[in-house]
């Protein structure tokens, strides 16, 4: 298993494009600080947390893709702009998010997610 900072959340992100939770959670470290920046300031912590929030918003994703646009290393931090694509019943619903990492030990310690909120909402609403 690797510890570089990059190679753990390249994993982290190709579980959850996949919607393997359980593989997921593995990159994530029991005192984790997830925070999904629209929906408020209050974090998910460790594994629970994060799959408490991610496992059923994508609950009407048939699909994911995580188009990475750009990364930036920066000792133990991770920054990702991407393009997240999530195919629902109806059609794909793309939003662009900002991801902040730290790890720490080879183990995800902070992440936190920048986004439009209206877009998802209102994507998800429409072709779900």
């Amino acid at each position: 298993m690797t510890t570089q900072p990059i190679d753990v959340v390249r994993a982290f992100m190709k579980a959850m494009e996949s919607l393997d939770y359980d593989t997921a959670v593995t990159h994530v470290a029991p005192d984790c600080e997830y925070i999904n920046s629209p929906l408020g300031p209050a974090p998910s912590l460790g594994p629970e947390g994060v799959r408490a929030v991610l496992e059923p918003f994508f609950a009407p994703v048939i699909r994911n893709e995580f188009v990475i646009r750009t990364e930036v290393v920066a000792g133990d931090v991770v920054c990702l702009e991407r393009l997240d694509r999530h195919e629902l019943a109806k059609g794909w619903v793309e939003l662009p998010v900002t991801g902040l990492f730290r790890v720490r030990d080879g183990k995800i310690t902070e992440w936190r997610d920048y986004f439009d909120f209206a877009t998802i909402a209102n994507g998800f609403a429409e072709k779900a």
